[in-house]
């Protein structure tokens, strides 16, 4: 058994029951990483093996779709009525996941959305190739953020999931952190998995 599965088992025994599911949270905290420095400030989505178990908000920015399976379309005559509306407007941006956008709108969103939507590093992604195939792959996707201080926290999975699955989300992670830190595995401090009212389980992070 690896140290990620041992925890996640062990996150899950000392867990009392709760009247709601719970999810299986990823801390990673960093070291020897100045965050003032633009460089270090990560904020990418990863693609996880088996996704987190819950439904994943998408909203697509575009006036050519019309209907998308798994996402809400807004189109630009919307976008410019949401910015007038300062609580939908933040509503929007607190309660989705990811936002991706028709290249051609990408200015109209900046304009009137811009502001909403930055602040919680949640600006649009231009639409690439099959618009079908992002949205699939959203649905199974999680943002790694670092912003001010050196930690990253994001959800790996919920209580319903299996242990290997949760397992293997949490080295596809820890993985692409391995890959985009400066010094790789030396950046990272240390690794906890907890759920969401559960005690933290540091895992053994082998150097």
């Amino acid at each position: 058994m690896t140290e990620i599965l041992e925890a996640v088992k062990k996150a899950r025994e000392v867990s009392k029951k709760r009247n709601f599911e719970q999810t299986f949270d990823l801390i990673v905290n960093l070291r020897a990483i100045d965050t003032k420095k633009p460089e270090n400030r990560i904020n990418e989505i990863v693609e996880l093996p088996y996704g987190i178990g819950r439904k994943i908000k998408i909203v697509v920015f575009s006036d050519e779709i019309r209907e998308l399976d798994g996402a809400e379309i807004i189109n630009s005559k919307e976008i410019e009525e949401l910015a007038k509306n300062k609580r939908l407007a933040k509503k929007l941006a607190r309660d989705t996941d990811f936002f991706i956008a028709d290249p051609k709108l990408m200015p109209i969103v900046a304009k009137n959305l811009g502001k909403f939507l930055a602040p919680r590093g949640k600006t649009p992604k231009p639409i690439v190739g099959d618009v079908k195939r992002m949205v699939e792959s959203l649905k199974r996707s999680v943002r790694i953020r670092i912003k001010d201080a050196p930690v990253i926290q994001c959800a790996v999975g919920s209580e319903s999931m299996k242990d290997e699955e949760i397992e293997a989300n949490v080295i596809k992670i820890l993985k692409f952190l391995e890959e985009k830190l400066p010094k790789g595995k030396a950046n990272i401090k240390n690794v906890i998995i907890k759920l969401t009212m559960g005690k933290p389980i540091k895992v053994e992070v082998r150097k």
